[in-house]
């Protein structure tokens, strides 16, 4: 009696390609497809089992389903003049109605009821362009982490000089309010000076004393109205901008 024919569809269906660099863990996809109307049981064995991690290895593919395989290469010391002898095979049986237990169906098997494929493994290495590729978009997430980094503390210092500038107007304006009851002080003694009458030169050197007072008092908050103005409009222009 001739062997079976493979009955799933293997993609890609003679070679498993592994594309370096290999200094990580390089995989390759298979996808076994069941065209068939039966369920089908399938095994994937390998020449080099402690070079490979496969998941799923082994399982049960309805009729019309598929099922997608990851072929896991473990980082090696790739030797471009050495020759790949690798290879895959993907055994398959037809799964019994009646039958749920896979180790015994395939330790009871007979050899003809096996059907299997193989494919051979080959290794590729990057080209120089695909290689920088690879190392711009690696660098793009540090990249990119090292722009928004500097956000927070810029974020927490523009608060803390906020905080102080609010804090010197608060000081000014309290200043200033200090300044004009001052200011209204010397005026209501100057009013009530004037309405007295003139009794000496002393009286008189007085009054020049206290108008001179009065002069200089407003003249003084005015001033210092205008820094202060000058300062907050600095301030908001910052921060606005």
């Amino acid at each position: 009696m001739s062997k079976l024919d493979q009955v799933l569809i293997l993609d890609p269906p003679c070679d498993l390609r592994f594309k370096g660099p290999f200094t990580d863990v390089v995989t390759a996809n298979l996808k076994l497809k069941n065209p068939s109307d039966r369920r089908v049981c399938f095994k994937v064995k390998t020449t080099a089992p402690r070079r490979y991690c496969v998941r799923p290895n082994s399982g049960v593919i309805d009729p019309g389903a598929a099922v997608n395989i990851s072929v896991m290469l473990q980082p090696f010391d790739y030797d471009p003049n050495e020759k790949s002898k690798h290879k895959f095979m993907v055994q398959t049986i037809f799964a019994p109605s009646n039958n749920s237990d896979n180790d015994s169906l395939w330790k009871d098997a007979k050899p003809d009821d096996l059907m299997d494929s193989k494919l051979r493994c080959v290794f590729e290495m990057p080209s120089e362009n695909e290689v920088n590729d690879v190392e711009v978009t690696r660098a793009a997430p540090v990249i990119n982490s090292m722009k928004t980094e500097p956000t927070v503390p810029a974020a927490a210092a523009d608060d803390t000089e906020m905080k102080k500038l609010q804090d010197k107007c608060k000081r000014l304006q309290a200043e200033i309010n200090k300044l004009n009851d001052e200011n209204r002080q010397l005026k209501e003694d100057t009013v009530r000076m004037r309405k007295m009458p003139p009794r000496s030169d002393h009286m008189t050197s007085n009054s020049t004393s206290v108008v001179g007072r009065e002069t200089s008092a407003a003249f003084l908050p005015s001033l210092l109205v205008v820094i202060a103005a000058i300062f907050i409009g600095f301030f908001f222009g910052k921060f606005i901008l």
